[in-house]
């Protein structure tokens, strides 16, 4: 009898992992402490409760532009900077879900003994590179201070990093839990000239979806992105054990200091003051629709599309693991009196 509901016990578990729907999240580079919510939504079981078997993505740092893979369906999630906006308003049918950064981490990097401190100060100074889409506001920082950024002198070289620290050019653009720390341990001191210093706050690491998917999976769309946030806040609350899964399952490549700077960086671009984790609004993407002087009538036409809002006031629904829990409690009472019988059976015998 024994071996009856062992079976069944084993059946039963195989059934709930069997029924775990498999999705792809497409991330933005390769893995480091920047995507370490997603890591611990997965490590601890946070998908897995929403019924999710999540594969998590690293992208090609020679072909880092992923949105293609979660337009085309090989992936049902990514994370991408602002310029999902732009994206959208060129015909890409993308749904904003969450802004996991509430500002962005680009800015510019230039020497401690430099006399670059303001971005007026960029005037007639040699830059690594201008326009890319995804710091576009790097570039709009410049413009605004009336800084002439069509004849800027232009670095050429391809070893931007070793050639700044020897001084070869004047300042560089940085993803602020990169490039900084390489330098930093080359014994140069650096500081960052940022735009959110400057008023230029763009959300950055936007998790998106499809139209596609969230019109025929809305319930999915829901449970990713509630697992997500579950992730993200509880590796802002538990540091230490964020860092060692981290570096143990995914950032193996990186040193544990180099992923504690990244997470010390991050945290101020993360937890914002009365701003929940994930949180957008319609008034800030319409000033990022401004800012990179996108049709603002056209962003109103998509705005109820592009911005996710989650339905209110549904029904709860219970998760696998609550399903499975309630058939296995129901199961174990019978095992559990019926062991408690036949004990009392063969005491009887005795």
């Amino acid at each position: 009898m024994f071996h009856y509901y062992a079976a069944l016990l084993l059946f039963l578990f195989s059934m709930q992992v069997a029924a775990l729907e498999k999705v792809t999240l497409q991330l933005k580079w390769t893995h480091q402490f920047q995507f370490a919510g997603y890591y611990m939504a997965k490590e601890k079981g946070f998908y897995q409760e929403e019924g999710l078997d999540v594969h998590i993505l690293p992208a090609d740092p020679h072909n880092p532009n992923v949105d293609f893979r979660v337009l085309y369906g090989q992936a049902q999630f990514g994370v991408f900077h602002s310029g999902l906006l732009k994206q959208r308003l060129n015909g890409k049918p993308f749904v904003a879900l969450a802004a996991i950064l509430q500002s962005s981490p680009y800015c510019w990097m230039v020497r401690a003994d430099s006399d670059i401190y303001v971005p007026r100060d960029f005037q007639g100074k040699r830059l690594s590179h201008l326009g890319h889409t995804e710091n576009g506001e790097l570039l709009m920082m410049l413009q605004r201070a009336g800084v002439n950024t069509q004849n800027m002198r232009l670095y050429s070289g391809s070893e931007p990093l070793k050639d700044f620290i020897a001084g070869k050019f004047d300042a560089m653009q940085v993803y602020s839990t990169n490039e900084p720390y390489t330098v930093q341990q080359s014994g140069l001191s650096t500081r960052e000239i940022c735009p959110k210093q400057f008023g230029l706050n763009v959300y950055a690491d936007v998790l998106f979806t499809t139209e596609s998917v969230l019109e025929n999976r809305p319930e999915l769309v829901k449970r990713f992105r509630r697992a997500s946030l579950k992730g993200w806040r509880y590796a802002m609350l538990h540091l230490e054990e964020t860092l060692a899964i981290t570096k143990q399952q995914y950032a193996t490549q990186k040193p544990l200091e180099q992923l504690a700077f990244e997470a010390e960086k991050l945290r101020e671009f993360i937890k914002v003051a009365n701003i929940p984790i994930g949180t957008m609004s319609t008034a800030k993407w319409q000033w990022i629709a401004q800012l990179y002087h996108l049709d603002v009538s056209q962003f109103h036409e998509h705005k109820a599309r592009f911005i996710y809002s989650e339905v209110k006031n549904e029904q709860p629904k219970l998760s696998w693991v609550l399903i499975i829990a309630a058939i296995l409690t129901l199961v174990c009472i019978p095992m559990y009196i019926h062991l408690i019988f036949s004990r009392k059976y063969h005491q009887q015998l005795r």
